[in-house]
C-alpha cells in the first residue's frame, strides 16, 4: 500500500486529468497517480522520461533501466522493466544474468554500458577518464549524455517509487 495518496482518474483535478487522458491514454500508473499530487512535476516528468534514453537501442536502454533498478532494490521499477525488457527483445537468461551482473551475453557496446551504469549507480562521483575512453569507442557523444541522463532517471525514479511504496498494477513477475 503506497505510503501517500494517489490520485485516481475520477478525482484527478481539470489539469490532471486532461494528463491522464492524453498523455497516459487513460491508464495512469501508481507512479503518476502519485506525481499528479504535483500537476507542473507530472508534466515535465513525463515529457523527460519521453525524451531521455531514446539515441540508445530499445534493448540496450532496457538492460540499462533494469540493471539499474535491480543494483538499487527498487522492486516497482524492475517489475516496469521486466516488462519493458520482454518487449525489447530481451530472454529470460539475459534477464537473469543481468541480476547476477554477468554482461557476458551482451556485445562489447553493451558491456561497456552496462558496466558504466553498475559503476555510476554504485559510485556516483566515480567516473574517470578510462570510463569515457572505453564508452567514447562505442557511442557518440550524444548518446553518452543520453547514457548518463537514463541512468540519473533511472536512479530518479528508484528513489521515489521505493520509498513510497508504490503498488504495482499489474502482477509481479521474477527473474
Amino acid at each position: 500500500m503506497a505510503r501517500i495518496s494517489l490520485i485516481e482518474p475520477e478525482h484527478a483535478s481539470p489539469e490532471v486529468k486532461e494528463i491522464y487522458d492524453g498523455k497516459l491514454k487513460g491508464k495512469p500508473g501508481s507512479i503518476q497517480k502519485a506525481l499528479a499530487h504535483r500537476p507542473a512535476m507530472l508534466g515535465t516528468f513525463l515529457s523527460s522520461y519521453a525524451n531521455v534514453g531514446r539515441s540508445l537501442e530499445r534493448k540496450l536502454y532496457e538492460a540499462v533501466y533494469l540493471r539499474t533498478s535491480l543494483i538499487n532494490g527498487c522492486h516497482y521499477c524492475t517489475q516496469h522493466h521486466i516488462q519493458g525488457a520482454k518487449r525489447a527483445g530481451l530472454t529470460p537468461d539475459e534477464m537473469k544474468m543481468l541480476k547476477a551482473g554477468n554482461y557476458s551475453s551482451f556485445g562489447e557496446k553493451e558491456q561497456a554500458a552496462l558496466r558504466y551504469t553498475e559503476k555510476l549507480t554504485r559510485t556516483p562521483d566515480g567516473a574517470t577518464d578510462a570510463d569515457f575512453s572505453e564508452l567514447k569507442k562505442h557511442f557518440s557523444d550524444e548518446q553518452i549524455v543520453d547514457l548518463h541522463m537514463l541512468i540519473g532517471l533511472a536512479n530518479l525514479t528508484n528513489r521515489v517509487t521505493g520509498p513510497l511504496d508504490l503498488p504495482l498494477e499489474f502482477p509481479e513477475e521474477k527473474i
